[in-house]
Protein backbone atom coordinates (compact mmCIF):
# COMPACT_ATOMS: atom_id res chain seq x y z
CA UNK A 1 0.00 0.00 0.00
CA UNK A 2 1.49 3.32 -0.65
CA UNK A 3 2.21 5.58 2.12
CA UNK A 4 0.41 8.86 2.04
CA UNK A 5 2.25 11.73 1.88
CA UNK A 6 2.19 15.72 1.08
CA UNK A 7 3.24 17.23 -2.07
CA UNK A 8 3.51 21.06 -1.48
CA UNK A 9 3.10 22.19 -4.96
CA UNK A 10 5.67 25.39 -4.48
CA UNK A 11 8.38 23.03 -3.40
CA UNK A 12 7.55 20.72 -6.56
CA UNK A 13 8.79 17.29 -4.86
CA UNK A 14 8.24 14.98 -1.74
CA UNK A 15 9.90 16.81 0.92
CA UNK A 16 10.97 14.23 3.93
CA UNK A 17 14.21 13.32 5.49
CA UNK A 18 15.18 9.68 4.58
CA UNK A 19 17.50 7.47 6.44
CA UNK A 20 21.37 8.27 6.05
CA UNK A 21 21.93 4.02 6.71
CA UNK A 22 19.03 3.14 3.50
CA UNK A 23 20.89 1.74 0.68
CA UNK A 24 19.32 3.97 -1.85
CA UNK A 25 20.28 1.61 -4.82
CA UNK A 26 18.67 -1.74 -3.21
CA UNK A 27 16.14 0.22 -2.11
CA UNK A 28 15.33 1.75 -5.32
CA UNK A 29 15.37 -1.87 -7.25
CA UNK A 30 12.94 -3.17 -4.72
CA UNK A 31 10.44 -0.42 -4.93
CA UNK A 32 10.82 -1.00 -8.83
CA UNK A 33 10.18 -5.01 -8.21
CA UNK A 34 7.27 -4.33 -6.20
CA UNK A 35 5.38 -1.82 -7.63
CA UNK A 36 6.13 -3.10 -11.45
CA UNK A 37 7.78 0.43 -12.44
CA UNK A 38 10.51 1.32 -15.12
CA UNK A 39 12.99 3.78 -14.19
CA UNK A 40 13.89 6.02 -18.02
CA UNK A 41 17.27 8.46 -17.64
CA UNK A 42 18.32 11.07 -20.19
CA UNK A 43 22.46 11.07 -20.29
CA UNK A 44 22.16 14.26 -18.09
CA UNK A 45 20.96 12.85 -15.06
CA UNK A 46 23.68 12.75 -12.31
CA UNK A 47 26.18 9.72 -12.71
CA UNK A 48 24.21 7.45 -9.85
CA UNK A 49 20.91 7.72 -11.34
CA UNK A 50 22.51 6.64 -14.54
CA UNK A 51 23.73 3.84 -12.96
CA UNK A 52 20.38 2.43 -11.67
CA UNK A 53 18.38 3.54 -14.99
CA UNK A 54 16.39 0.39 -16.61
CA UNK A 55 17.11 2.42 -20.04
CA UNK A 56 18.90 5.65 -20.60
CA UNK A 57 19.05 7.13 -23.50
CA UNK A 58 18.55 10.49 -25.92
CA UNK A 59 14.99 11.43 -26.32
CA UNK A 60 14.41 8.89 -29.63
CA UNK A 61 15.52 6.20 -27.59
CA UNK A 62 13.16 7.46 -24.57
CA UNK A 63 10.34 7.89 -26.45
CA UNK A 64 10.26 4.18 -28.00
CA UNK A 65 10.93 2.67 -24.95
CA UNK A 66 8.47 4.88 -22.91
CA UNK A 67 6.02 3.84 -25.52
CA UNK A 68 7.21 -0.13 -25.46
CA UNK A 69 6.66 -0.31 -22.18
CA UNK A 70 4.26 -2.63 -20.04
CA UNK A 71 5.25 -1.37 -16.67
CA UNK A 72 2.74 -0.06 -14.44
CA UNK A 73 4.58 2.96 -13.30
CA UNK A 74 6.93 5.18 -15.10
CA UNK A 75 9.74 6.76 -13.60
CA UNK A 76 11.07 9.64 -15.63
CA UNK A 77 14.11 11.05 -14.24
CA UNK A 78 14.86 13.69 -16.88
CA UNK A 79 12.92 16.99 -17.31
CA UNK A 80 9.10 17.77 -17.52
CA UNK A 81 8.58 17.78 -21.14
CA UNK A 82 9.71 14.18 -21.21
CA UNK A 83 8.10 12.95 -18.44
CA UNK A 84 5.05 14.63 -20.29
CA UNK A 85 6.13 12.71 -23.39
CA UNK A 86 5.84 9.61 -21.53
CA UNK A 87 2.25 10.51 -20.51
CA UNK A 88 1.15 11.51 -23.83
CA UNK A 89 2.15 7.64 -25.21
CA UNK A 90 0.95 6.23 -21.96
CA UNK A 91 -2.24 7.74 -20.85
CA UNK A 92 -3.29 4.85 -18.85
CA UNK A 93 -0.54 4.40 -16.63
CA UNK A 94 1.08 6.42 -13.65
CA UNK A 95 4.27 8.90 -14.99
CA UNK A 96 6.34 10.09 -11.89
CA UNK A 97 8.99 13.15 -11.94
CA UNK A 98 11.41 13.06 -9.50
CA UNK A 99 10.93 17.31 -9.30
CA UNK A 100 7.73 18.83 -10.99
CA UNK A 101 10.56 21.76 -11.36
CA UNK A 102 12.50 19.90 -13.38
CA UNK A 103 12.00 22.14 -16.77
CA UNK A 104 13.78 23.33 -19.65
CA UNK A 105 14.98 26.45 -21.17
CA UNK A 106 14.85 25.66 -24.46
CA UNK A 107 10.80 24.46 -23.97
CA UNK A 108 10.30 27.65 -22.01
CA UNK A 109 11.85 29.76 -24.62
CA UNK A 110 8.93 28.47 -26.71
CA UNK A 111 5.37 29.64 -25.17
CA UNK A 112 2.18 28.05 -26.69
CA UNK A 113 0.48 31.13 -27.25
CA UNK A 114 3.05 33.19 -28.68
CA UNK A 115 3.69 29.91 -30.55
CA UNK A 116 0.13 29.88 -31.68
CA UNK A 117 0.11 33.37 -33.31
CA UNK A 118 3.30 32.59 -35.08
CA UNK A 119 1.93 29.55 -36.71
CA UNK A 120 -1.00 31.77 -38.04
CA UNK A 121 1.70 34.01 -40.07
CA UNK A 122 2.51 30.62 -41.97
CA UNK A 123 -0.81 29.02 -42.58
CA UNK A 124 0.49 27.30 -45.56
CA UNK A 125 4.00 25.93 -43.13
CA UNK A 126 3.99 22.27 -41.96
CA UNK A 127 5.42 22.68 -38.57
CA UNK A 128 8.37 20.22 -37.67
CA UNK A 129 8.63 21.07 -33.74
CA UNK A 130 11.93 19.59 -31.56
CA UNK A 131 10.81 17.09 -29.00
CA UNK A 132 12.36 19.74 -26.23
CA UNK A 133 9.56 21.60 -25.78
CA UNK A 134 6.01 21.51 -24.02
CA UNK A 135 2.62 19.01 -25.09
CA UNK A 136 1.10 22.47 -25.79
CA UNK A 137 3.61 23.44 -28.71
CA UNK A 138 3.35 19.49 -29.67
CA UNK A 139 0.00 19.78 -29.84
CA UNK A 140 0.05 22.61 -32.12
CA UNK A 141 3.07 20.75 -34.33
CA UNK A 142 2.49 18.06 -37.36
CA UNK A 143 5.60 16.25 -36.54
CA UNK A 144 7.70 15.80 -33.65
CA UNK A 145 11.46 15.24 -34.21
CA UNK A 146 14.89 14.61 -32.01
CA UNK A 147 18.10 15.38 -32.87
CA UNK A 148 18.67 11.50 -33.70
CA UNK A 149 16.38 11.71 -36.54
CA UNK A 150 15.51 14.86 -37.48
CA UNK A 151 16.91 15.45 -40.64
CA UNK A 152 16.09 11.78 -42.12
CA UNK A 153 12.37 13.48 -41.20
CA UNK A 154 12.63 16.41 -42.78
CA UNK A 155 14.28 14.72 -45.73
CA UNK A 156 10.96 12.96 -46.27
CA UNK A 157 8.61 15.59 -46.50
CA UNK A 158 8.39 17.21 -50.41
CA UNK A 159 10.62 19.67 -51.20
CA UNK A 160 7.78 22.30 -52.52
CA UNK A 161 6.06 22.07 -48.42
CA UNK A 162 7.16 24.71 -46.59
CA UNK A 163 8.47 23.96 -43.03
CA UNK A 164 8.21 25.95 -39.72
CA UNK A 165 11.17 24.43 -37.20
CA UNK A 166 10.75 25.38 -33.51
CA UNK A 167 12.23 25.40 -30.81
CA UNK A 168 15.97 25.19 -31.02
CA UNK A 169 17.22 28.03 -33.51
CA UNK A 170 20.72 26.02 -33.56
CA UNK A 171 18.90 23.11 -34.35
CA UNK A 172 17.10 24.34 -37.02
CA UNK A 173 19.90 26.36 -38.47
CA UNK A 174 22.15 23.42 -38.74
CA UNK A 175 19.29 21.32 -40.41
CA UNK A 176 19.00 24.14 -42.88
CA UNK A 177 22.82 23.89 -44.06
CA UNK A 178 22.76 19.57 -44.06
CA UNK A 179 19.00 19.63 -45.74
CA UNK A 180 19.29 22.63 -47.66
CA UNK A 181 15.80 23.61 -47.21
CA UNK A 182 14.91 27.11 -46.37
CA UNK A 183 12.89 26.67 -43.21
CA UNK A 184 11.06 29.06 -41.26
CA UNK A 185 13.09 28.96 -37.26
CA UNK A 186 11.91 29.68 -33.89
CA UNK A 187 14.55 31.67 -31.82
CA UNK A 188 14.60 29.36 -29.29
CA UNK A 189 17.52 27.56 -27.39
CA UNK A 190 19.04 25.84 -25.03
CA UNK A 191 20.87 27.65 -21.93
CA UNK A 192 23.60 24.78 -21.83
CA UNK A 193 24.26 24.66 -25.27
CA UNK A 194 24.94 27.85 -25.79
CA UNK A 195 27.57 28.18 -23.46
CA UNK A 196 30.45 26.81 -25.14
CA UNK A 197 32.93 29.01 -25.96
CA UNK A 198 34.38 28.90 -29.34
CA UNK A 199 37.56 31.06 -28.44
CA UNK A 200 38.27 28.46 -25.37
CA UNK A 201 37.52 25.13 -27.70
CA UNK A 202 40.44 26.59 -30.02
CA UNK A 203 42.80 26.72 -27.06
CA UNK A 204 41.75 23.64 -26.35
CA UNK A 205 42.14 22.02 -29.33
CA UNK A 206 45.61 23.03 -29.43
CA UNK A 207 46.12 21.24 -25.96
CA UNK A 208 45.22 18.42 -27.35
CA UNK A 209 46.01 18.37 -31.16
CA UNK A 210 45.12 14.25 -31.74
CA UNK A 211 41.61 14.92 -30.17
CA UNK A 212 38.50 15.13 -31.87
CA UNK A 213 35.58 17.77 -31.32
CA UNK A 214 32.17 16.34 -30.85
CA UNK A 215 29.35 18.22 -30.44
CA UNK A 216 25.92 18.33 -30.73
CA UNK A 217 23.86 20.32 -33.23
CA UNK A 218 22.47 22.42 -30.50
CA UNK A 219 25.50 24.36 -30.03
CA UNK A 220 26.22 27.78 -31.81
CA UNK A 221 27.50 27.54 -35.13
CA UNK A 222 31.10 29.10 -33.79
CA UNK A 223 31.38 25.85 -32.30
CA UNK A 224 30.12 23.36 -34.89
CA UNK A 225 32.20 24.77 -37.16
CA UNK A 226 35.25 23.16 -35.56
CA UNK A 227 33.17 19.72 -34.71
CA UNK A 228 35.13 16.88 -36.49
CA UNK A 229 31.51 14.95 -35.84
CA UNK A 230 28.53 16.57 -34.88
CA UNK A 231 25.55 14.23 -33.54
CA UNK A 232 22.80 13.81 -30.80
CA UNK A 233 23.80 12.27 -27.28
CA UNK A 234 23.31 8.63 -28.60
CA UNK A 235 25.25 9.22 -32.03
CA UNK A 236 28.21 10.58 -30.20
CA UNK A 237 28.65 8.07 -27.62
CA UNK A 238 28.08 5.31 -30.59
CA UNK A 239 31.01 7.24 -32.64
CA UNK A 240 33.53 7.50 -29.81
CA UNK A 241 32.75 3.68 -29.00
CA UNK A 242 33.60 2.67 -32.63
CA UNK A 243 36.28 5.15 -33.10
CA UNK A 244 40.16 4.08 -33.24
CA UNK A 245 41.12 8.02 -31.54
CA UNK A 246 42.15 7.73 -27.85
CA UNK A 247 41.17 11.49 -26.86
CA UNK A 248 37.77 13.82 -27.48
CA UNK A 249 36.63 17.04 -26.69
CA UNK A 250 32.49 16.90 -26.26
CA UNK A 251 30.38 19.65 -26.56
CA UNK A 252 27.35 18.59 -25.14
CA UNK A 253 25.79 18.45 -21.42
CA UNK A 254 28.98 16.50 -19.35
CA UNK A 255 26.23 14.40 -18.35
CA UNK A 256 27.04 11.91 -21.33
CA UNK A 257 30.75 11.70 -20.15
CA UNK A 258 29.73 8.83 -17.60
CA UNK A 259 28.29 6.67 -20.39
CA UNK A 260 31.53 7.28 -22.39
CA UNK A 261 33.61 6.41 -20.01
CA UNK A 262 32.14 3.50 -19.03
CA UNK A 263 31.90 2.79 -22.65
CA UNK A 264 35.96 3.42 -23.14
CA UNK A 265 37.88 3.32 -20.07
CA UNK A 266 41.44 4.00 -22.10
CA UNK A 267 40.14 6.79 -23.47
CA UNK A 268 40.07 10.41 -22.45
CA UNK A 269 36.86 12.45 -22.39
CA UNK A 270 37.48 16.55 -21.86
CA UNK A 271 33.95 18.92 -21.61
CA UNK A 272 34.23 22.04 -23.77
CA UNK A 273 34.60 24.85 -22.15
CA UNK A 274 31.74 27.22 -21.58
CA UNK A 275 31.87 30.63 -21.38
CA UNK A 276 32.04 30.92 -17.45
CA UNK A 277 35.35 29.75 -15.62
CA UNK A 278 33.30 26.63 -14.45
CA UNK A 279 35.20 23.72 -16.47
CA UNK A 280 31.13 22.18 -16.23
CA UNK A 281 29.06 22.30 -18.50
CA UNK A 282 25.58 20.43 -16.73
CA UNK A 283 22.25 21.42 -17.06
CA UNK A 284 20.93 22.90 -13.94
CA UNK A 285 16.97 21.47 -14.69
CA UNK A 286 18.38 18.06 -15.10
CA UNK A 287 20.17 18.17 -11.88
CA UNK A 288 17.04 19.02 -10.10
CA UNK A 289 16.70 14.98 -9.99
CA UNK A 290 18.74 13.20 -7.02
CA UNK A 291 18.78 9.56 -5.78
CA UNK A 292 16.93 10.80 -2.51
CA UNK A 293 14.20 12.50 -4.06
CA UNK A 294 13.51 9.42 -6.88
CA UNK A 295 13.23 7.33 -3.93
CA UNK A 296 10.96 9.49 -2.15
CA UNK A 297 9.25 9.29 -5.95
CA UNK A 298 8.69 5.63 -6.06
CA UNK A 299 7.90 4.92 -2.42
CA UNK A 300 5.04 7.90 -2.07
CA UNK A 301 4.44 7.58 -6.07
CA UNK A 302 4.61 11.03 -6.41
CA UNK A 303 4.78 13.90 -7.96
CA UNK A 304 2.46 12.24 -10.67
CA UNK A 305 2.54 14.49 -14.01
CA UNK A 306 -1.21 14.81 -15.24
CA UNK A 307 -2.37 16.21 -18.30
CA UNK A 308 -5.40 17.56 -19.87
CA UNK A 309 -7.03 14.94 -22.45
CA UNK A 310 -7.53 16.64 -25.02
CA UNK A 311 -3.99 18.18 -25.11
CA UNK A 312 -2.66 14.65 -24.77
CA UNK A 313 -4.82 13.68 -28.27
CA UNK A 314 -3.47 16.25 -30.45
CA UNK A 315 0.54 16.12 -28.90
CA UNK A 316 0.01 12.07 -29.78
CA UNK A 317 -0.27 12.96 -33.30
CA UNK A 318 2.63 14.38 -34.20
CA UNK A 319 4.54 11.77 -31.84
CA UNK A 320 3.74 8.87 -33.51
CA UNK A 321 4.20 10.68 -37.22
CA UNK A 322 7.80 10.95 -35.59
CA UNK A 323 7.71 7.17 -34.63
CA UNK A 324 6.62 6.25 -37.87
CA UNK A 325 8.67 7.83 -39.99
CA UNK A 326 11.65 7.36 -38.04
CA UNK A 327 11.30 3.09 -37.73
CA UNK A 328 14.45 2.79 -40.13
CA UNK A 329 16.61 4.37 -37.22
CA UNK A 330 18.15 2.08 -35.27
Amino acid sequence: MTELAVLDPAIGFIEEAVDPTLDLFEEIERLKQEKNAILLAHYYQEPDIQDIADYIGDSLGLARQAAATDADIIVFAGVHFMAETAKILNPTKKVLLPDLNAGCSLADSCPADAFAAFRAQHPDHIVVSYINCTAAVKALSDIICTSSNAEHLIRQIPEDQPIIFAPDRNLGRYLVKTTGRDMVVWDGVCIVHETFSEKKLIRLKTRYPDALVLAHPECEEAVLRHADFIGSTSNIRRFARESEKQQFIVATEEGILHQMRKDCPDKEFIPAPPESGCNCSQCPHMRLNTLEKLYLCLKHEQPELLMDEATRIRALQPIERMLEMSAAIK
